[in-house]
Parts: C-alpha cells; sequence; structure tokens
C-alpha cells in the first residue's frame, strides 16, 4: 500500500518526514514554492514536466540507481511499433486518420492537444491532427458551446469524462443528440470510444502510457464503436 501524503497541490511535510524517504521526486509547476523545504527532509529531484513520461522515466531511473527503466522503454517502443502496424493496415489507404480527444465535463468539453501526455501517446502512434489543433497552443482548449464542435471534426474521437457526475453525464447525453454533433466525422463513422479518464488524463506515467496502448488497441481490432 503506499501511504498517503496529501494532495499534490498540497503534500503534507509531515507525513513525508515520517516517511524518511531517500529521494523525493516533485513537479517543478506544483513544488517549486515548497522545495526549500523538501530539500531539508532529503534529496529533491524536480521535474520539469510531469507528462513527458519517458524522460521522467529516464530521469528516475538515474537518480535511484536503477536500470529497469531502459527495459521498461523497450517494451513501449515494441509496443508502439506493433500498435502502429496494425492502425496502418485497418486504416489502409486512409491512414494517418485525424483524431481528437475530448473530456466532457459538467458545463463544457476540453479538447486535448498534441501537446498533452494523451496527445503525445498519440502522435507517436502516428495520429494526425486536425488543423484547429496543429496551430493552437498548450495542452486543451476549451469549448464552451456546442456550436465549437466542428473545430474538433475528426476521423475518430477518444472521449472520457473527468468528474463522475450526474450533470457531466447529462452533459454527454445532450452532446451525443445534438445536431452539431451527429454531423461531425467520427460520429457518423462509429468511431467515438469512450476511454478511461485517470490514464488518459491523470496519469502521466508509463502505466497510463500502457493502459492507453491498450485501449487505443481496441480500434485496431474492431470494426466500429460509438
Amino acid at each position: 500500500m503506499v501511504p498517503h501524503v496529501g494532495l499534490e497541490t498540497q503534500p503534507s511535510l509531515e507525513d513525508i518526514v515520517l516517511l524518511k524517504p531517500d529521494l523525493i521526486v516533485a513537479s517543478r509547476f506544483r513544488h517549486q514554492r515548497i522545495a526549500p523545504l523538501l530539500e531539508q527532509i532529503s534529496p529533491v529531484l524536480m521535474l520539469e514536466e510531469v507528462f513527458e513520461f519517458k524522460r521522467t522515466l529516464a530521469m528516475m531511473g538515474a537518480a535511484m540507481l536503477r536500470q529497469q527503466q531502459a527495459i521498461l522503454l523497450d517494451q513501449w517502443q515494441q509496443r508502439v511499433t506493433a500498435l502502429r502496424s496494425q492502425l496502418q493496415e485497418k486504416f489502409a489507404g486512409r491512414w494517418p486518420i485525424t483524431v481528437s480527444v475530448l473530456d466532457i465535463r459538467e458545463d463544457h468539453i476540453r479538447s486535448y492537444l498534441p501537446a498533452s501526455f494523451a496527445g503525445s501517446v498519440l502522435t507517436e502512434l502516428g495520429f494526425a491532427w486536425t488543423p484547429t489543433a496543429r496551430e493552437a497552443t498548450g495542452v486543451s482548449l476549451k469549448l464552451s458551446s456546442k456550436e465549437s464542435l466542428p473545430v474538433v471534426d475528426a476521423d475518430l474521437f477518444f472521449i472520457f469524462q473527468r468528474a463522475d457526475s450526474k450533470a457531466a453525464q447529462q452533459n454527454y447525453d445532450k452532446l451525443v443528440r445534438h445536431p452539431f454533433w451527429q454531423q461531425l466525422r467520427a460520429a457518423q463513422d462509429g468511431q467515438v470510444w469512450r476511454v478511461d479518464a485517470v490514464a488518459w488524463s491523470l496519469s502521466g506515467g508509463i502505466l497510463g502510457a500502457n493502459r492507453m496502448l491498450d485501449e487505443i488497441a481496441r480500434v485496431a481490432m474492431a470494426d466500429s464503436h460509438s
């Protein structure tokens, strides 16, 4: 069992002290302000971007004097190469198809971009992005109205609900009934895939990335889904 040491945005220094860690791994974005306090407890490895999971894995392996990360990265590359070939075979002359990653929230929709964790995995697999996604900066776009749906129009959608709430589900139910939604290519072709929110938007590590590959593999093995 992994001990709980508070929130990601507000870790409990008292609980961390009790663990007597040999190394503390932290996010510069989240924990820069408390870095001096963390350094009084143990050496600190600050990660610039937690979503760059391959770099994170390599850095942690080096800091902990472990080499398993090289094996994990080799296994990852083998999985990516195999799945990319399966996708190319499935979509044939249409490959690379365009993709959008949509997070259905209670009062709006988030479209994740190539710079996001999920986006980096999809790009490595060879998926293409919509013009809007390619030109945008940051990790996501906020769509405040259903009228904005055409900007995420793609051949395939991966969709999740980050908030497991009745309001988010109601927003999704309204979304799929909206005329603009029904005109989108992915909806018309049955290429709308529900995926795990934790793996796709909250994990940022090698385990989450492999979980993503598991779910993307369903696309390669099925005819259609909605």
